[in-house]
């Protein structure tokens, strides 16, 4: 027979602080994504800055009527991280798609589940991230097929930007965009970017390009944005960390302009 054990009730009850980590940055991520959770994580999770995430789902080829179709699930996605609770940002992790939904149509649905927080987009970021450089005249690198790049050379012409150069590499699938080797994406990047340009953008949130970018800034001279990068870079500054970080990328020390 086995014998009682004796429960007792703590005589008190615990302190509990206001949040288990000072700031949140919600993810709200493809179901196919391998990289944007790592990198965020290595650049911008920390003691003070904890990385929620919500996945949604996504089905390859990646072409814009395929990246039309999430859209009704961002509200959902959103609400899934910390319900009810408020978040230091929030950011969408889909470069192509924040193009062809709008980034005023993924803030509007993001913020239908969390009201009042700042949404962040790897296109907006990016912009903000290359017009803190400066940068007029810029060259472009994905790994998407002509049709999918086609509306991201609109998106940053229409914004003001003149495209020296911009290359794509035929992807379709974005698991397997996430397996191309850093170093060809250094190796890549050098013959994409044309030497009037003022900075290098690499787009898409599945390429592991974060990884090299200030190892590539070092070989062409010049600025390099990666849609991971941008988006760390947005979410830090939102959380109010201003610390520079030159060994990642020279985005991480530079200030934030705002909304």
């Amino acid at each position: 027979m086995t014998a009682t054990i004796d429960i007792m009730t703590a005589s008190r009850r615990p302190r509990l602080d206001e949040r288990p980590l000072e700031k949140r940055v919600g993810l709200v991520i493809l179901a196919t994504d391998h990289t944007t959770e790592v990198d965020f994580h290595r650049m911008v999770a920390s003691d003070c800055i904890g990385v929620y995430v919500s996945r949604i789902h996504y089905a390859n080829p990646t072409t814009p009527e395929n990246l039309l179709k999430m859209q009704p699930s961002l509200t959902m996605g959103a609400g899934l991280i910390l319900p009810g609770e408020p978040l230091d940002a929030i950011m969408y992790s889909c470069t192509s798609a924040s193009v062809v939904i709008g980034d005023d149509k993924v803030e509007a649905a993001i913020a239908a589940a969390k009201p009042g927080m700042p949404v962040v987009t790897p296109t907006a970021a990016a912009v903000k991230a290359l017009r803190a450089f400066g940068a007029k005249r810029i060259s472009i690198l994905t790994p998407y097929i002509v049709e999918t790049s086609r509306p991201m050379a609109n998106y940053f012409a229409a914004l003001g930007f003149e495209i020296d150069r911009f290359t794509c590499l035929g992807f379709t699938d974005d698991r397997e965009m996430a397996r191309i080797a850093p170093e060809e994406i250094e190796a890549i990047a050098l013959d994409a970017t044309a030497p009037g340009s003022d900075a290098l953008f690499i787009s898409c949130t599945a390429l592991r390009a974060a990884q090299v970018a200030g190892r590539i800034e070092r070989k062409i001279g010049k600025p390099v944005v990666t849609s991971n990068l941008a988006t760390a870079w947005a979410c830090l500054r939102h959380c109010g960390d201003d610390r520079p970080r030159p060994e990642i990328a020279r985005l991480m020390t530079m200030p934030y302009p705002g909304d």
